[in-house]
């Protein structure tokens, strides 16, 4: 963040960690934008600006497991690609539920409505299951329409089909007619991420394009008809930075129109920060959400401002913005403090049951009751925040009894149900001693990174990790004991690019938080005071700063 005398600077992203696919919806003044959450819960993110710099989080629609569940979806399944929109009174919100991820993609396309914002959402409806990443056009001539990807499962014709697009009815929340494919895609490759907007009396159809990686672009077509046919842009594409290897900002694509005035227009689109300054590495915090202006051509185009495809790390602020958005989002979470946790700590696959937590139990601590494994899809006792911050340290005060090896709790770093680092206490039986260890998944692959360290179960216990870009380093005091467990961690396992150089897919990013399990009876408990997350200001290495 900088200022000079003329013009507020800001520095992207404007959502720093795990906030990918933005849509962007402009209703009066109120911009108001939509992120993924995948297995994350609550089920996806709404927040609001009126300057497209400062953001807040205003909503979670998908709150109610009663009528969404996610319990057993796969890591980086879940709830994909939301898409924002605003029609006769409502805000209309579509997105799906992705169940399976062979070559065959299970996908629930829904939309729910509200007349404010913030809620009450209605219940889901089913629209189709055709494919994923689905949106809603408002046409001003009345007529409403749903656009998805069209997946195909045939093995003798490419996954990604193009998209495809069917009226819709709002009064039944039902599509009419036929389904047509309108787009096939473009020479930057896979297609997906639809959205039309009407500007001039053209329809302009953005697309997110070439995958989810370094590869990411978002392309524009436009045609004088809704139905099309559509003409691809000239400015081939409007953003990407696939042959940027310097940028500081990385897999810019899945874009959005965001309008401030007729002369004055910007983009939202997801991008990532990898963790070295050339080239392609490991970016823990996720893909992001970042801003830039764009400009429209002589001829109707929309192309980004600075004349490239490349999106500015620095730029200057919309004329809307006054105030300079926050740079460190340190939060200390003490639970004597709250009646209700915040919504910044997240749960897996559903919300935590009554009977799994409690602020009251145990006036001035929160209790969490353990529950299955750190490798269940289903029912997991963990809360957790994303990392926001390459530097960072994360602290809790924990007080447990484990009674067996099956009982354990502590402080985690987690990306997904197959890659963590946890600090853990349980229970030695035959030594009958209480520990803490640390223990890593990699890819399903276990192993502990230190001997148990013998603690008292009747003490309250400091828990902390730090994480300094790629590594981690775990350390405990309790009393006048204190030191580091075990070896220095590899945190930029805790990535998509990490695991996607292991063969699998992921979409999500690196959190940090605190568990409990009991794979026993489901009765054990332990009890935390606070949880402080506490970011670093430190000085970047010359290199790296460079390219800022």
């Amino acid at each position: 963040m900088e200022t000079n005398m003329t013009q507020l600077m800001i520095q992207n992203p404007i959502l720093t960690g795990f906030n990918p696919d933005p849509s962007l919806l402009k209703v009066g003044r109120d911009y108001y934008l939509a992120t993924s959450t995948f297995e994350w819960w609550p089920g996806i993110e709404i927040y609001h600006s009126q300057d497209l710099v400062n953001w807040q989080l205003v909503a979670e629609p998908i709150q109610d497991e009663s009528l969404i569940s996610l319990r057993g979806v796969y890591n980086s399944g879940g709830i994909w690609a939301p898409h924002l929109s605003y029609a006769d009174g409502r805000f209309w919100l579509v997105s799906t539920i992705v169940r399976s991820a062979t070559a065959f993609k299970n996908t629930i396309n829904f939309v729910m409505t509200s007349a404010h914002i913030t809620g009450l959402w209605s219940a889901p409806h089913f629209i189709t299951a055709s494919g994923f990443d689905p949106s809603l056009f408002h046409d001003d001539d009345g007529h409403h329409y749903i656009l998805n990807m069209l997946f195909d499962h045939r093995l003798d014709h490419p996954g990604f089909s193009g998209i495809a697009m069917q009226e819709f009815d709002p009064h039944i929340f039902r599509t009419i007619g036929q389904r047509q494919k309108i787009y096939g895609g473009t020479a930057w490759g896979t297609c997906e991420g639809p959205q039309i907007m009407k500007k001039d009396g053209w329809y302009y159809l953005l697309c997110a394009a070439g995958g989810t990686g370094y590869s990411h672009a978002a392309t524009v077509a436009r045609s004088r008809h809704i139905w099309g046919p559509y003409e691809d842009s000239p400015v081939m594409p409007l953003i990407s930075t696939r042959y940027a290897p310097y940028s500081p900002l990385k897999k810019c694509g899945h874009a959005c129109f965001a309008p401030v005035s007729a002369d004055e227009w910007y983009i939202v689109f997801l991008c990532a920060r990898p963790l070295l300054p050339v080239g392609r590495s490991t970016c823990p915090l996720g893909r992001e959400t970042g801003l830039a202006r764009i400009e429209w051509t002589a001829d109707g185009w929309p192309r980004l401002a600075n004349g490239t495809t490349v999106p500015d790390a620095v730029m200057a602020a919309p004329s809307i913005a006054v105030t300079a958005p926050q740079s460190d989002h340190s939060q200390r979470i003490d639970f004597a403090q709250i009646k209700t946790l915040p919504p910044e700590l997240k749960t897996l696959r559903g919300p935590l049951a009554p009977t799994t937590s409690s602020l009251t139990e145990r006036p001035g601590f929160l209790r969490l009751y353990g529950r299955e494994s750190l490798s269940s899809l289903n029912h997991q006792t963990l809360l957790a925040r994303r990392w926001q911050a390459f530097h960072f340290t994360a602290t809790t005060e924990m007080t447990f009894a484990p009674a067996n090896f099956q009982q354990t709790a502590g402080l985690i770093l987690f990306y997904d149900t197959a890659n963590w680092a946890y600090l853990y206490s349980s229970f030695d039986e035959d030594k009958q001693q209480t520990y803490l260890r640390v223990e890593t998944a990699d890819m399903d692959h276990f192993r502990y990174l230190a001997p148990p360290q013998v603690i008292d179960p009747h003490q309250p216990v400091q828990l902390t990790v730090m994480v300094d870009r790629n590594i981690a380093v775990f350390s405990y005091i309790q009393g006048a004991q204190r030191g580091n467990l075990g070896e220095v961690y590899a945190a930029d396992h805790l990535s998509d690019d990490y695991v996607k150089d292991q063969g699998h897919l992921g979409f999500t990013g690196a959190m940090v938080g605190i568990c409990a399990q009991d794979m026993d009876a489901h009765q054990s408990y332990a009890d935390f005071r606070y949880f402080d997350y506490q970011e670093m200001a430190v000085q970047e290495d010359e290199a790296y700063a460079a390219v800022h």
